[in-house]
């Protein structure tokens, strides 16, 4: 049990990202079908690794952290060593599993695992730019699942995602300012994120508005374009959109009156509004461009 818990995977279901591809490119024969869900594989694995060997880096100030001082690393229960153990191990199941997909696919997992490390020893301390770096992981995905399966990415899928990524990240940095906030901790001590100190909420609402006005208008602008209405042969995606726009107005809501926000994947799994409406958009999304 502490095991699965030290590789978080309900996280994984953000590497659906590379599922995209294949999904709005409509290549849904086996020969895609497999390496697509060899390199979700293989994204998991590796985003397993870099939550471990951010555990590890994290020891110290996540047992000091009013939530986090629970996780197996920071409460004791498996030692640094097992971590490391754990680490290596899952890296190279990453690479095999990158390798059967496609030399492409390895590299968007090299990339990743390099960015990845490089925001825990550094990029994460630097304000903006951290969660520029949780954007591109994402990007990364999208990229292994068209151009790493010979699929070519579609500008707007990369926009629209790129945007969406942006609105996650810094509404986890807003949900962090509020569970300070609610363990009665200011926002120039103790804090276990060191970068928060070069936020403010205020400014995080703004980027927060932003990115996620840019979303909407993305996936929008998408849903219209001429040469998604000549792919798909229908001009109905545009129907898919008050899902889009309800998901992140609901997220916002989760956010500043329900405590969350600190976990995407969490909050999608006990949220039933916003995994229903997650459900319907992919379902909705596929019987129109099918």
């Amino acid at each position: 049990m502490n095991f699965l818990r030290l590789l978080r995977p309900h996280q994984w279901i953000k590497n659906s990202f590379v599922l995209l591809g294949m999904m709005f490119s409509k290549q849904w024969d086996m020969a895609t079908l497999f390496p697509a869900f060899v390199a979700f594989g293989a994204f998991c694995s590796i985003a397993s690794s870099i939550y471990v060997f951010n555990d590890l880096q994290d020891i110290e100030a996540d047992s000091q952290h009013p939530t986090k001082k629970a996780r197996p690393l920071a409460s004791g229960l498996i030692s640094p060593r097992s971590g490391w153990m754990i680490t290596g191990g899952l890296v190279a199941i990453a690479l095999l599993l990158a390798a059967v997909s496609g030399k492409w696919v390895v590299l968007f997992i090299v990339i990743y695992a390099v960015l990845n490390i490089a925001y825990t020893l550094r990029l994460k301390q630097v304000a903006v730019l951290d969660v520029f770096i949780i954007s591109a992981g994402f990007m990364l995905r999208i990229l292994a699942g068209t151009i790493g399966l010979g699929i070519s990415p579609s500008s707007w899928l990369l926009l629209c995602g790129f945007m969406l990524s942006l609105f996650l990240g810094f509404a986890k940095r807003r949900a962090e300012f509020f569970t300070l906030e609610n363990c009665g901790l200011s926002e120039t001590k103790n804090l276990t994120r060191q970068v928060l100190r070069d936020y403010s909420p205020m400014m995080i609402d703004q980027f927060m508005a932003v990115s996620a006005a840019c979303t909407i208008l993305c996936y929008g602008l998408y849903t219209v374009n001429s040469e998604t209405v000549a792919r798909y042969g229908t001009t109905a995606l545009i129907y898919t959109l008050p899902f889009v726009v309800y998901g992140v107005f609901r997220y916002i809501f989760l956010l500043h009156r329900r405590g969350k926000g600190n976990d995407t994947a969490l909050d999608l799994y006990s949220d039933p509004h916003l995994l229903v409406t997650v459900l319907i958009w992919g379902l909705v999304t596929v019987v129109i461009i099918a």
